[in-house]
């Protein structure tokens, strides 16, 4: 390009295309019905004669959007793939390399910037539309202009008086919802946060039937967030979701819906909110356990390509995981059903010939080959990919079923059970749900405990109540909401609000396609639009999800990197305002704690102690350390207490108790070795000098040798050995003394043990003491069944009872003779011996 020509280049996109004109301009004096045809395409002269009142049904805003979608398709997600420590270094280098751009400096109002093309054309009609209170023009103005579709200029103010416009013409529920979700955020400053007014519009919606607001005000009665906590009004409205989430589960194909589970904490995929291994979700029992032949760091990617390079080689079993990796599918690699049916296919060719078993195979081929038969039998029950067959299905079925397959044989119960090319037997249908149940195949389980729980006796609800809770263990969705209803009504259990509660709440979240927007939200984050990505979870943050909670709190997270420099170098560019509220993070740190995330809860201490987001305050950030370090938990917490006793930061300076701090911390987590032992090193030298020169601090003392406490049975068993030690001390001298010594001690085994008789003394004492309450135990029983015998005769008037005559003194006194009949002996004259 030629100087001038660049130079050229450079002046229009600093200048841009100008439009003083007002936006009622472009409806008086612009060319709108040349917009209104290039959007609408032969609807200009009904847009234009176009009344609400009139013509409420007329869908005109639809072929606009439509058109937008078109010129502005989505963003797809990236695959993002791991490129190991070179590459990785790599890209850090070519972040840090300064980039030039040709362009005008960012305008400080951008709504001000003119809107030309498709854009323009549609943003022009949709306007016009809204100033005839067309509520669809309303709502698609007020999403543009609070997520930037389309790419459209964000704009918090502008979207919440289309929303508030919306909300006031008709009570409409989503822009309720809206409206709730900017008071509760303050997001973009457009409002002023206001947390009673959050739950009156969110209540609004939720009243009028709109699934996230109701999933919200669940989790906020639930929370006592803006209200106090009411368990019976968060049920209520969870439940409302959960009713909607199964609906939709089952009506899809049989088996249910499937989808890919896109939840996930952003902080969690780089090893957690404080990095690998200082994180409580990357260390301890959360590490990953790695080794030469372990591919815990491999990314899926990596996996496909060695599995398929293994499947080429002939590995049945590389195959199957293939087949199986392409229908259930995962964040990052979508469903492909033909691709699963091919592999699936692979395997039981290898078993299989024109219906007959091979004569000689692999070992395994035959358990894998029926494995792959049940995925096969699947594929054909509900049609995924291929036109459904029932016939075909139980043909896969069947051969599965040979070799015990467990999926086979709930496929079969499901259609014996419902009748798909058969005809229903209920019982059949039972026995192959057990069959498969006694596997632990959770989809049998649930089907298992739904006949039990038809049946309604005692037995059979506890029996379903099993079944229920082991398909539980692993998420089944339809398991947490039969636990769910047992719990709330007190079916085969006690009524529980609670825990009915948090089943509800597993239910309605697990059902992400229905009420979330986890996919979008990490297709924004991956291509690298965080403004929209942190818009979309702080959607579902709203909602209850602790995953999207953690989310917003992270990316607004000031203090991601210790080295700012080294954080901008790698980032390549500034945080834009939007992604700079540490008062808005520490609101959602407190939530992600308060669903029981160690991390969040020390953060939340790192924030009290630093004052961002509030008012610094020591005492909490204590208190936030301590919670998170019960049960030794978290390593991070552990070592911060540690210095806080060691720098007197809010405790006591102690550097004894210090020590204690780093020296758990080590042990709750063996990363921690190198920071530890230096902050060691350095507490040894203070403590070192306070000692020297007479400080006040409690210096590292040495640990008192633990003593040991015995317990009763190891006091008995101690006495019983010391006696056997005495009985058998001959048999322990007999080797140095040839004989007895006349006269000698030789039958004395040394000196006493001054605790063996202790211990006798203390169990004899007890034994006494046991024999006296026994014998005063017994005399008070004696005396109040005479007292009683006594009453009793009172009341028919008969005389008290005689005393019971007293027995005979085994050992006489000087009053009594030894021997009955036998004279008094008396002293004196005339004594024995006188």
């Amino acid at each position: 390009m030629r100087p001038d020509t660049l130079w050229l280049f450079v002046l229009l996109q600093t200048l841009g295309p100008a439009d003083a004109r007002s936006r009622d301009d472009k409806y008086e004096n612009g060319p709108l019905r040349e917009r209104i045809e290039r959007t609408h395409r032969g609807y200009t002269e009904q847009l234009l004669s176009y009344d609400p009142s009139t013509s409420p049904d007329l869908d005109l805003v639809g072929p606009v959007v439509t058109e937008l979608k078109r010129t502005y398709p989505p963003v797809e997600q990236r695959k993002r793939k791991d490129n190991g420590i070179i590459g990785t270094i790599l890209s850090y280098a070519l972040k840090a390399v300064p980039s030039f751009r040709l362009g005008a400096p960012p305008s400080a109002d951008r709504s001000k910037h003119a809107i030309e093309g498709t854009l323009g054309d549609g943003v022009s009609v949709l306007e016009y539309l809204a100033k005839k209170n067309n509520s669809d023009a309303l709502y698609v103005l007020g999403q543009m202009s609070f997520y930037g579709n389309f790419t459209y200029p964000k704009d918090f103010k502008t979207s919440f008086d289309y929303f508030h416009q919306l909300a006031m013409l008709n009570g409409n529920s989503s822009a309720q919802h809206m409206l709730g979700f900017m008071y509760s955020t303050g997001i973009g400053g457009a409002v002023e946060r206001d947390q009673a007014r959050a739950l009156l519009y969110y209540t609004f919606a939720a009243n009028s039937g709109h699934t996230r607001a109701e999933m919200t005000v669940a989790h906020r009665h639930h929370s006592g967030i803006g209200t106090v906590k009411s368990c019976e009004t968060a049920v209520r409205y969870y439940k409302r979701v959960a009713d909607k989430a199964v609906a939709w589960y089952r009506s899809g194909p049989p088996g249910g819906m499937t989808w890919i589970q896109e939840s996930l904490r952003i902080a969690d995929e780089n090893g957690g909110v404080y990095g690998e291994g200082a994180s409580v979700s990357s260390a301890g029992m959360n590490a990953k356990q790695s080794h030469p032949n372990h591919g815990a760091y491999a990314s899926i990617d990596d996996i496909i390509e060695y599995w398929d390079l293994m499947s080429q080689k002939g590995d049945f079993k590389a195959s199957f995981n293939l087949g199986r990796a392409y229908y259930d599918g995962q964040r990052g690699l979508p469903q492909d059903f033909d691709l699963a049916r091919k592999y699936f296919l692979t395997v039981t060719n290898k078993f299989w010939r024109r219906g007959r078993v091979v004569e000689q195979f692999k070992p395994g081929l035959d358990k894998t080959a029926g494995r792959a038969a049940g995925y096969l039998g699947r594929i054909y029950l509900r049609g995924d990919g291929v036109e459904q067959n029932f016939n075909r299905a139980k043909s896969w079925y069947d051969r599965g079923i040979q070799f015990g397959d467990a999926q086979s044989q709930y496929g079969l119960g499901l259609m014996m059970l419902h009748g798909y090319g058969m005809a229903k037997n209920v019982v059949k249908a039972g026995e192959l749900f057990k069959a498969a149940a006694d596997q632990d195949y959770h989809p049998a389980q649930v089907q298992l405990g739904a006949l039990y729980l038809d049946q309604g006796f005692p037995d059979d609800l506890g029996n379903a109540n099993h079944y229920f809770e082991l398909a539980a263990r692993y998420g089944n969705l339809e398991a947490y909401y039969y636990l769910a209803e047992m719990n709330l009504l007190g079916v085969g259990r006690e009524k529980s609000c609670s825990t009915a509660v948090g089943f509800y709440k597993n239910v309605a979240e697990r059902a992400e396609p229905l009420v979330s927007s986890w996919a979008e939200a990490n297709t924004a984050y991956e291509a690298g639009d965080h403004e929209l990505a942190l818009l979309e979870y702080l959607g579902m943050a709203e909602q209850g999800y602790e995953k999207a909670q953690n989310n917003v709190a992270f990316m607004l997270d000031p203090n991601k990197s210790a080295l700012p420099l080294l954080d901008g170098l790698i980032n390549g560019k500034e945080k834009s305002e939007l992604l700079r509220d540490p008062t808005l993070a520490l609101i959602y740190w407190t939530r992600s704690s308060k669903q029981g995330n160690i991390d969040s809860l020390v953060k939340m201490g790192d924030y009290y102690l630093q004052g961002l987001g509030t008012i610094a305050d020591v005492d909490k950030a204590v208190q936030c350390y301590t919670g998170a370090a019960e049960y030794q938990q978290s390593a991070q917490a552990l070592y911060n207490l540690g210095w806080m006793h060691e720098n007197g930061v809010a405790l006591n300076q102690d550097f004894h108790l210090a020590k204690r701090f780093y020296d758990t911390a080590l042990e709750v987590n063996q990363e921690a070795y190198l920071p530890v032992k230096l902050s060691l090193l350095k507490l040894r030298a203070r403590s070192a000098w306070n000692t020297f020169t007479h400080g006040r601090i409690n210096s590292i003392q040495d640990e008192p040798a633990p003593k040991k406490d015995w317990s009763l049975s190891e006091w008995v068993a101690n006495f019983l050995q010391d006696d056997l030690y005495q009985y058998y001390a001959d048999d322990l001298y007999d080797e140095d003394y040839d004989g007895d010594m006349p006269g000698g001690d030789s039958n004395i085994p040394g000196e006493l043990d001054d605790d063996g008789v202790i211990e006798s003394l203390v169990i004899v004492g007890l034994a006494a003491a046991l024999v006296f309450l026994l014998v005063y135990r017994q005399n008070r029983q004696a005396q109040a069944r005479r007292d009683e015998e006594d009453a009793r005769r009172r009341q028919q008037g008969l005389p008290p009872q005689p005393p019971a005559p007293q027995q005979q003194q085994q050992f006489p006194g000087v009053n009594a003779g030894a021997f009955p009949g036998a004279p008094e002996w008396l002293p004196g004259p005339g004594g024995v011996g006188h």
